[in-house]
């Protein structure tokens, strides 16, 4: 199975449009991932488009639109916590893992956070912590940035792509 994971979309606030490329691989997965911080219903809905099934969580930047705070999934034997991340960037990655701990369903779950706009894949507490960065490159990330993994059989494999 082929996951898209992206975050931090902020369109209209900081970004026009998820770049070409990106939309390409975002339509290709088999799911996608999103950890908050669409900006607007219209980006939530252009996500909602393109996915051919979407796991979506709010940010702090989100307007209502219905979303949880923490979602799971269960992929390719794969068990994910999606959040935002929202806080200080102090302990962030502590705070991300204790949620996905406080979550799972699963004794070792994969956390999927944005809401720093950077790269990371990183293990905390026995957590895999991924965050795909800003997948339109909105401020402060320098770049637009996303992850797709492969999972299967419980095995996952994290590949990060730049623009």
């Amino acid at each position: 199975m082929n996951v898209a994971i992206v975050a931090d979309s902020h369109i209209p606030s900081r970004a026009h449009r998820i770049p070409g490329p990106f939309r390409e691989r975002i339509r290709e997965s088999d799911h996608v991932i999103h950890a908050g911080d669409f900006d607007s219903e219209s980006a939530l809905a252009d996500a909602q488009d393109l996915a051919p099934a979407l796991t979506a969580v709010s940010g702090n930047m989100d307007p209502r639109v219905g979303l949880p705070s923490v979602a799971t999934v269960e992929l390719g034997g794969v068990s994910f916590v999606v959040t935002h991340g929202t806080g200080s960037p102090r302990n962030y990655e502590e705070r991300v893992a204790g949620i996905a701990r406080e979550h799972a369903g699963a004794a070792d779950p994969v956390a999927v956070a944005g809401h720093t706009h950077e790269l990371l894949d990183t293990t905390h507490d026995g957590v895999r912590v991924l965050n795909p960065g800003s997948v339109t490159g909105a401020p402060p990330a320098d770049r637009p940035t996303m992850m797709t993994a492969t999972v299967a059989d419980g095995d996952l494999a994290v590949e990060v792509h730049e623009q």
